[in-house]
C-alpha cells in the first residue's frame, strides 16, 4: 500500500533510530500534540526504542479529551429534551459528565442517540426523522471543522430546518500558548498534528518559533515519519536553533488547505472556550455565525452552559497538560477503567490514559 506499508518498514525504521541517537546530543523533552501521534507512539513501542536523554510527553491533542465538563452536562441535557435525536461520533458515547453519566446511560434510559461516521450521516437521519430535531455533536480541532461546515451548508441548500449542530469545535494554536506560558511546562519542542497541519498549514507554528523559540516539526503518523520528525527536533535542539519544519510533505503544505479554511471562516467565528484543564482560553473554539443561526443548537434550544466540577480525584487535567502521567493518577487502572471510565483520557481512542492502559507505560 503506497505511502503506508513502506514508512511501516523495519528495515527503514532501523536506520532512523540509529540516526536518532546520534543526533540526541543532550537530554530534551518533546511534546506530541496529537492523539493520533500518542496512539501510534505506543501502539508501535516507538516510547522503548527512544534514546536516552529524549523524553516524549503527551499534550492537549485529544478533542473529546479538552471537551469540559460544562459542555459534555449540556449534551447531556439535549439528549433529555423531547423530540431531540443526538447524532455523535462514538468516542463521546461514554464520556462521563459531572455527575457520572453518560449518553450511554442517557441511551439505556430512553434517550435517542445515534452513533455515526460523518457529519452528512446526520443530516440524512434528520431527512429520515423530520418529527424530531437531529442536533449533531460537534467536537474536534481544525480537521474535522471543514466537514461540518460543509454540512451545514448542505442543510441550508435543501432546506433541512429540524438540524442542528453543538459546536465545541476548537483550534490548535492558541492552547500551545497557554501552555508555553506556564513556566512549569519545560520542553525544548513540539511534534506538530499531521491531520490538523493539513487545514492549517506548516506556517501556523511560526508564531511559536518567533515567540518562544521552541523548535516545532509537523510529522506523519507511521514509524518512519514520527522517527524523522524526532530526528529533526533533535538536530534543532542540539544545535540551539529553532524553526519550524515540515516533515510530512506528502500531505502538508506551508500554508495549509485555503478552501478548507475558506469554508470554515464561513460558517464559523473564533471565540473564547473552556478546555478541560486548561481553563478558558481566548479565542481557541469556534461558534457558528449568526447568519447561520438556525443550525446553530445552542442558540435554536437556548443552552447555557453551568460550570462544572472535574470527578474527585481524576487528573485529565493535569495528564493534558503534560504535568502527569496516567499512572500518577490515583484512578487509573483500578476505579478508572476502559470499562468503566471516570475521565474522558480513559474513554477515547485518542486518549493518553487509553494508551497507557492498553499497550503500557
Amino acid at each position: 500500500m503506497k505511502y503506508l506499508d513502506e514508512f511501516r518498514d523495519q528495515t527503514l525504521a532501523a536506520p532512523l533510530l540509529d540516526e536518532l541517537r546520534r543526533s540526541v546530543t543532550r537530554p530534551f523533552r518533546i511534546m506530541e500534540v496529537c492523539g493520533t501521534h500518542t496512539m501510534a507512539i505506543f501502539r508501535n513501542g516507538l516510547r522503548s526504542l527512544l534514546p536516552e536523554g529524549l523524553e516524549l510527553i503527551s499534550g492537549p491533542g485529544c478533542p473529546v479529551c479538552v471537551t469540559s465538563a460544562s459542555h459534555i452536562d449540556a449534551i447531556l441535557s439535549m439528549a433529555e429534551q423531547p423530540k431531540v435525536r443526538i447524532a455523535l461520533f462514538g468516542d463521546l458515547f461514554r464520556v462521563p459528565g459531572s455527575n457520572g453519566l453518560s449518553l450511554a446511560h442517557a441511551s439505556s434510559q430512553g434517550a435517542k442517540v445515534d452513533i455515526v461516521y460523518s457529519p452528512m450521516d446526520s443530516l440524512e437521519l434528520a431527512k429520515r426523522h423530520p418529527d424530531e430535531l437531529i442536533i449533531f455533536l460537534g467536537v474536534g480541532f481544525e480537521t474535522t471543522t471543514p466537514g461540518i461546515a460543509a454540512t451545514i451548508m448542505a442543510a441550508q441548500n435543501n432546506n433541512v430546518d429540524n438540524f442542528a449542530v453543538f459546536s465545541t469545535h476548537k483550534v490548535m494554536p492558541p492552547p500551545l500558548m497557554a501552555l508555553l506560558n506556564d513556566p512549569e511546562l519545560q520542553i525544548d519542542g513540539l511534534l506538530c498534528p499531521g491531520h490538523v497541519s493539513t487545514i492549517i498549514g506548516a506556517g501556523a507554528y511560526q508564531p511559536l518559533v518567533e515567540e518562544y523559540g521552541l523548535a516545532c516539526v509537523v510529522g506523519g503518523f507511521e514509524p518512519a515519519d514520527i522517527l524523522q520528525a524526532l530526528i529533526m527536533l533533535a538536530r534543532q535542539v542540539g544545535q540551539g536553533e529553532a524553526r519550524v519544519e515540515n516533515a510530512y510533505t506528502r500531505a502538508v503544505r506551508w500554508e495549509g488547505n485555503a478552501r478548507a479554511q475558506q469554508m470554515v471562516s464561513k460558517i464559523f467565528e473564533p471565540v473564547d472556550t473552556e478546555w478541560r484543564g486548561l481553563g478558558t482560553i481566548p479565542l481557541s473554539g469556534l461558534a457558528i455565525r449568526d447568519s447561520y443561526a438556525q443550525f446553530d443548537a445552542e442558540k435554536r434550544l437556548d443552552i447555557k452552559l453551568i460550570p462544572a466540577e472535574e470527578p474527585r480525584g481524576c487528573r485529565c487535567g493535569e495528564i493534558l497538560k503534560g504535568k502527569q502521567r496516567p499512572p500518577q493518577c490515583p484512578l487509573f487502572g483500578t476505579r478508572c477503567t476502559p470499562g468503566n471510565p471516570v475521565g474522558p483520557c480513559m474513554v477515547s481512542s485518542e486518549g493518553t490514559c487509553a494508551a497507557f492502559y492498553k499497550y503500557g507505560g
